[in-house]
C-alpha cells in the first residue's frame, strides 16, 4: 500500500499528513503515508515536502516514539507554523496532496469520521472531523487510505465529514470546491478510482494472490469493474529495501508510537 501511494507522488508536491488517531487508524491515516512519502523522496521525488500538521518538511528520518506536544515541537524539519495556520494552506491553494482515511467511504469517495447510524443517536461516536473538511474540500488531490470491507465501503456514509465527489457526476463542482477531490483510493486487496463519468469507483488493479470476487465480495455497493483488471505491481526490492530502512523496528507499521 505505501509503495503504491508512493508512486502516486510528485517531486515537489506538498503532502498532508493528519497526526490524529491510534492503532489500526494510525497505520491507515499516518503511518502508510509517511513511509510512502519517505519512498517517493528516496526514489523519484526527492524534493518533495510532507506536512504533517504544522510540521512543515518533518525529517521523516527521525519519527519521534511519542506524539506529545514535546515530541512533535522537537521534531527536526524545515518550520513549524500554528494549527490555524497549517487549514489556511489549504485555503490558499497550497496543499497538492492530502492523505486521507475513514471508518466509512462510499461510491462517490465521501467519508465518515464522525458517527455511525442516525447522526443525533449514533450507534458509535467517531473521533470528529479534525482537518478532514479542508483536506478533501481544497487539496489539489486526495489519496484515501482505508481498509476494505462491506462496513467500511458502504453505499452511502452515514455522515459527510469528507466531501468526495457528492452525488457524483459534476455535484462537485456545483458545490464550488476547489480541489480536485479523491484521485486514488488504496486498501490491502485493491486501488481504486473514480476515472468514470459519474465519479463512481472504479476498480483499477488488484493485489498479487487477490481476485476480482473477492474485492467485489468485500464491498458494500457496485464497483465499476473493467471487462479486464490487472494486478497491481509489487513493491521493488528497491522500494523494500527503503520501506525497512524507514521503520526498520516496525514502529509505523506496527502502530507502536504511542
Amino acid at each position: 500500500m505505501a509503495a503504491v501511494c508512493a508512486r502516486a507522488l510528485r517531486d515537489r508536491e506538498v503532502c498532508f499528513i493528519g497526526l490524529g488517531t491510534g492503532g489500526r487508524a494510525f497505520v491507515l491515516a499516518v503511518a502508510i503515508p509517511i513511509l510512502a512519502c519517505r519512498l517517493a523522496q528516496r526514489t523519484h521525488a526527492p524534493h518533495l515536502v510532507p506536512m504533517l500538521g504544522p510540521i512543515i518538511d518533518a525529517d521523516l528520518d527521525a519519527v519521534p516514539d511519542c506524539v506529545t506536544d514535546y515530541n512533535l515541537i522537537t521534531w527536526p524539519c524545515s518550520a513549524q507554523i500554528s494549527g490555524p495556520s497549517s487549514l489556511e494552506m489549504f485555503t490558499r491553494g497550497k496543499i497538492d496532496v492530502g492523505f486521507v482515511s475513514g471508518a466509512q467511504v462510499d461510491r462517490y469517495g465521501n467519508l465518515n469520521i464522525v458517527a455511525i447510524g442516525e447522526y443525533t443517536r449514533p450507534r458509535v461516536r467517531l473521533v470528529g472531523p479534525l482537518a478532514q473538511p479542508e483536506h478533501m474540500a481544497q487539496a489539489g488531490r486526495t489519496i484515501i487510505v482505508a481498509d476494505h470491507t462491506p462496513r467500511v465501503f458502504v453505499e452511502r456514509v452515514d455522515y459527510v465529514s469528507g466531501a468526495g465527489f457528492l452525488e457524483g457526476g459534476d455535484a462537485r463542482a456545483r458545490a464550488g470546491l476547489r480541489g480536485g477531490g479523491p484521485a486514488l483510493v488504496v486498501t490491502p486487496l485493491a486501488v481504486l478510482d473514480f476515472q468514470t463519468p459519474d465519479k463512481h469507483m472504479r476498480l483499477v488493479s488488484v493485489h498479487p494472490g487477490v481476485s476480482v470476487d473477492r474485492v467485489r465480495a468485500q464491498t458494500g455497493f457496485v464497483l465499476d469493474t473493467p471487462a479486464s483488471v490487472p494486478e497491481t505491481p509489487p513493491p521493488t526490492e528497491e522500494e523494500l529495501r527503503w520501506l525497512r530502512a524507514t521503520d526498520p523496528e516496525g514502529r509505523l507499521l506496527g502502530a507502536r508510537i504511542t
